[in-house]
C-alpha cells in the first residue's frame, strides 16, 4: 500500500509525477498494490544495479510513487537477496560485472521463482531483448528510461502478480472445497446419486456398497429400475424421473430398494430389501431455461429408514395385536367386526360373534404360576386358530377371554359345528413341561342381526350368553336370547343400586354366635353383612356379593363390616359383656391392597379394640392366590396378636404343607361336611380326618352349619370344640346378639343335649 504521507513530504514529488505525465492515483477503482495475500510481503520489490548512483535514483523514484523496495548493489547481492526473500518484482540491470543480469535470470529460472523480472538495461538490441525475454524476463525497459514508463511497467507486473496470486488462492480454495465435498459425499450416511435423462446412473457415492451391496462401477450405466422392489416401481418412477427443482421438487418419498445384503435378526419386511427415503430434483444445462431440451438428468439422495419402518410396524402391531399370543386385540377385532357388519348389511347376510372364556384357567395360573399360565394361553390360541375357517378372526379380548368373528354364516348349524369343534379340541389335555393340564371353555354366541346390529351389542350379548353357560356348569355354548338381556340388565341395575346403597349407608352388620360345643357358652361372633334394600327389603350376601366381587366393591364392603364390627365388640366389652371374639371375613382384593395391614390395625385402634379380640377368616383359595404377598401380611397381623382362621376348610387345597407354613390357629369345617352327618351314621370319615389333623397340629376347630342335635352330639364326641349354625341362632342384629352374650341361652340347651346323649 502506498505511503501518501511520504509522497506529500517530498514537495516536488507531486509536480514531478505530473511532469512525467503519470499520476499513480489513476489506477482502477479499488485496486491496491502490492496484493495483500498471505504469500506476499509489503516490501516485495527488489532493485538491482551495479552503479550506486543509478541504484539510488531508481530506488528514490519507486519510493516517490509510494512503494517500498530493497536495493542490491550488483549481481552477487541480488542472488543473496533472492535466496533470502521472495520478491514480486525485480528491476534488474542486465549488464553488470561479475554476476550479470543474465546470471540472475538463469538463477530465477532454475529455482522456478515466482517473480516478475523487469530488465532495465542500456542494451536495447533485438538480440539482447529477445534473450532477456527468452530467459524469463517479464518486460524490458531501455536505459535511459522514462519514469512514467518504468513505473507503469512495474505496476503492470505487480498487478499481474496480484491476479496470479488471487487466481492461485482461488484454485487452492476450489481444490479444498472439491476435496471437502467429495469427502462429504463419499462418507455421507445417505446414498447420493445422479441419473442421466434416460434414468441411468452416472454417479453414485461409496455408500451404495455398504447399504445395498453393489459396487459403484457395476451400477453406473444401469437403469434405476434394476434397484427398485417390484411393488414400488410405480412410486419410484415419479421420484427417479423428477424434473422439478427447488421447493417444488419431491422430498421424503418412501420406496423399497433391492439389496444384496441379508440383514440378520427378526424382520417384518423382505430380508433383502431396504426401505429408503428419497429426495430428488432435476438438473438442467441452463437453470434459467428449464425445458425438455435443456433437461440433463436427476440428482438425488436416499436415506436408509429401515429401522424407523421396522419400529413403526412394531408399534402398529402392538397397537392392534396381543403381544403374548400375537392374535388381534379388541381394537382390531372391533374394526374388522364393523367392516363385516357393513358387508353383511349390504348383502343381507348373517354373521356370528363368539365370546369364549376358559374354564379352570385361573386354577392353573394360581397353582403353577403366571409363566405357565402364559404358555397355556399361547397353546390355547394355537388350537383355536386350527378351528378357524378362512376369513374368520380370532382375537384375545383380555385375560383368558377370546372372541371369534365368523363373517359368513348361513344358519345356526354352521356356528354349532365350529363351537363343537372348539370344545372338542380344548377338552384334549395340554402337556407343558411335563404337566398335563385340562381346560374347557364357556362360549356365548350372538348372531347378526337377531342379537344386535352394532359391534358393541354383538360382543356384549355374546358375553351375556357366555355367563349363562358359566352359570349352568361351564364347558358348553349358548346362543343369546332377549331373556338373557333382561337378566344382564338386572345385574347392571343391582350394581348401580349397590353403589348407591354403600353411599347411602344401607348396609347392615349382623352377627352369628359361635358356641362352645361342650359348655354352650358363646365364645365369639362372626360378623356378616346384610343389605337393607329400600324396595326388596333385607337381602342376604348371596344376592349381592357376587356382583360386589366382580365390580371390586367387595373391598369397600369389607372395610365397612370390619369397622362396624370392631366398634360393636369394643362397646360390648366396655359394658362388661365378657371377652367375646369377633370373626371378620377378608377378601383377596382387600388383602392384596398396598398398606392393608396398617389400615386394618388403625381400624382396630380407632375402635379401642385389642388385637386379641379379632379373628380373621380367610378361605383356602384366597390364601393360595399370591402367597408371596399374602403370607407376610398374615404373619405381621399374627405377630400383633390377631387370630387367623381358615374358612370353609376342606373345599379347597387342604394341604398339610401350607397349614404348617401359614400362621393359622383355627380351622372352620365347611357346612357341606357337617350337613352329611345323619342319625344313622356312626362314622363320617372326612370330619374325623379333619378333627384328627387339627388335634395333631394343635389347631382350634369350629364347625359351620350346625343345624340339629345329631350334628351337635357327633361333633362334640369327635372333639370339635366350637360350632355355629341355625341350631343355636341365625345371624341377628347387634342388639340381639348382645342380649344373647349377656344371658347365655345356649348353656342349658347344650347341657341338656349332652346329658340326653349320655343317657
Amino acid at each position: 500500500m502506498r505511503n501518501h504521507d511520504a509522497a506529500q513530504a517530498l514537495s516536488p514529488g507531486e509536480s514531478f509525477s505530473r511532469l512525467l505525465n503519470h499520476d499513480p492515483l489513476r489506477r482502477g477503482e479499488g485496486e491496491e498494490f502490492p496484493p495483500a495475500g498471505p504469500a506476499r510481503s509489503l516490501r516485495s520489490i527488489l532493485i538491482v544495479d551495479d552503479k550506486a548512483e543509478l541504484l539510488n535514483s531508481l530506488h528514490q523514484l519507486v519510493n516517490l510513487h509510494g512503494y517500498q523496495a530493497d536495493k542490491a548493489l550488483g549481481g552477487a547481492d541480488a542472488l543473496e537477496a533472492l535466496g533470502n526473500k521472495h520478491y514480486d518484482v525485480v528491476l534488474l540491470d542486465l549488464i553488470m560485472p561479475g554476476v550479470s543480469g543474465h546470471d540472475i535470470l538463469d538463477y530465477a529460472s532454475q529455482k522456478s521463482l515466482d517473480t516478475k523480472i523487469i530488465v532495465v538495461s542500456g542494451d536495447s538490441s533485438f538480440s539482447g531483448v529477445k534473450h532477456a525475454l527468452r530467459c524469463g524476463a517479464f518486460d524490458f525497459v531501455k536505459k535511459p528510461y522514462e519514469a512514467g514508463e518504468l513505473i507503469a511497467t512495474m505496476e503492470t507486473a505487480l498487478r499481474q502478480c496480484k491476479l496470479e496470486n488471487e487466481n492461485q488462492h482461488m484454485e487452492e480454495k476450489l481444490k479444498e472445497s472439491e476435496e471437502l465435498h467429495r469427502f462429504i459425499v463419499n462418507n455421507s450416511p445417505d446414498l447420493v446419486y445422479m441419473l442421466d435423462r434416460n434414468g441411468c446412473f452416472i454417479f453414485l457415492n461409496e455408500r451404495v456398497e455398504s447399504l445395498l451391496g453393489y459396487r459403484k462401477d457395476e451400477l453406473v450405466g444401469r437403469h434405476y429400475s434394476e434397484l427398485v422392489d417390484d411393488e414400488h416401481l410405480e412410486q419410484a418412477r415419479n421420484i427417479f424421473n423428477e424434473r422439478r427443482m427447488g421447493n417444488r421438487a419431491a422430498t421424503n418419498v418412501e420406496v423399497r430398494l433391492r439389496s444384496r445384503l441379508n440383514r440378520r435378526g427378526p424382520r417384518l419386511f423382505h430380508a433383502q430389501s431396504v426401505w429408503m427415503e428419497l429426495t430428488a430434483e432435476g438438473i438442467y444445462s441452463d437453470s434459467n431455461e428449464r425445458t425438455r431440451e435443456k433437461f440433463v438428468g436427476t440428482y438425488g439422495t436416499a436415506r436408509d429408514i429401515s429401522e424407523r419402518k421396522e419400529a413403526q410396524e412394531v408399534i402398529n402391531f402392538q397397537a392392534y395385536h396381543d403381544l403374548l399370543t400375537h392374535l388381534p386385540n379388541r381394537a382390531l377385532l372391533k374394526d374388522r367386526l364393523s367392516l363385516a357388519i357393513a358387508h353383511a348389511r349390504r348383502n343381507k347376510r348373517k354373521l356370528a360373534v363368539m365370546f369364549l372364556d376358559l374354564d379352570r384357567f385361573k386354577l392353573v395360573n394360581d397353582t403353577l404360576g403366571h409363566t405357565m399360565g402364559d404358555r397355556l394361553l399361547k397353546a390355547v390360541a394355537n388350537r383355536l386358530q386350527s378351528c378357524l375357517r378362512r376369513g374368520d378372526t380370532l382375537a384375545r379380548f383380555g385375560g383368558d377371554e377370546f372372541t371369534l368373528l365368523l363373517p359368513e354364516v348361513r344358519t345356526k348349524d354352521d356356528v354349532v359345528v365350529i363351537a363343537s369343534k372348539i370344545l372338542d379340541r380344548l377338552n384334549a389335555p395340554f402337556v407343558i413341561d411335563g404337566h398335563e393340564l385340562f381346560v374347557g371353555a364357556s362360549i356365548g354366541i350372538s348372531i347378526y342381526p337377531e342379537a344386535g346390529d352394532t359391534e358393541e351389542s354383538l360382543i356384549q350379548n355374546a358375553d351375556i350368553a357366555m355367563y349363562q353357560v358359566k352359570g349352568r356348569g361351564k364347558n358348553g355354548y349358548q346362543f343369546f336370547s332377549e331373556e338373557m338381556n333382561h337378566s344382564f340388565s338386572t345385574r347392571l341395575t343391582l350394581e348401580r343400586e349397590l353403589r348407591n346403597g354403600l353411599a347411602q349407608g344401607e348396609l347392615r352388620v349382623f352377627y352369628q354366635p359361635q358356641v362352645s360345643l361342650s359348655t354352650g357358652t358363646i365364645t365369639g361372633v362372626e360378623a356378616l353383612v346384610r343389605w337393607q334394600h329400600p324396595v326388596r327389603g333385607l337381602l342376604e350376601p348371596a344376592h349381592f356379593l357376587p356382583v360386589a366381587e366382580e365390580t371390586g366393591l367387595i373391598s369397600q364392603i369389607d372395610d365397612f363390616v370390619q369397622q362396624q364390627a370392631f366398634s360393636d365388640v369394643a362397646y360390648w366389652r366396655g359394658k362388661g359383656l365378657g371377652s367375646v371374639q369377633v370373626s371378620v371375613n377378608l377378601s383377596a382384593v382387600q388383602l392384596e391392597q398396598e398398606g392393608f395391614v396398617d389400615r386394618f390395625v388403625s381400624s382396630m385402634q380407632n375402635s379401642n379394640l385389642e388385637a386379641g379380640a379379632v379373628k380373621l377368616e380367610i378361605t383356602e383359595n384366597t390364601l393360595m392366590q399370591d402367597m408371596e404377598v399374602i403370607v407376610p401380611k398374615l404373619k405381621e397381623l399374627r405377630r400383633l396378636g390377631v387370630h387367623i382362621a381358615i374358612d370353609d376348610f376342606g373345599t379347597g387345597y387342604s394341604s398339610l404343607s401350607y397349614l404348617q407354613q401359614f400362621p393359622i390357629q383355627t380351622l372352620k369345617i365347611d357346612r357341606s361336611f357337617v350337613g352329611d352327618i345323619r342319625a344313622d351314621e356312626t362314622d363320617v370319615s372326612i370330619i374325623n380326618a379333619i378333627v384328627a389333623m387339627a388335634r395333631g397340629l394343635k389347631l382350634d376347630l369350629i364347625a359351620e352349619g350346625v343345624e340339629n342335635r345329631t350334628q351337635l352330639r357327633y361333633l362334640n364326641a369327635q372333639g370339635c370344640s366350637e360350632g355355629q349354625g341355625f341350631f343355636f341362632s341365625k345371624p341377628v342384629p347387634a342388639g340381639e346378639v348382645a342380649r344373647m352374650i349377656r344371658n347365655q341361652p345356649f348353656e342349658a340347651l347344650v347341657r341338656e343335649e349332652l346329658l340326653l346323649d349320655t343317657v
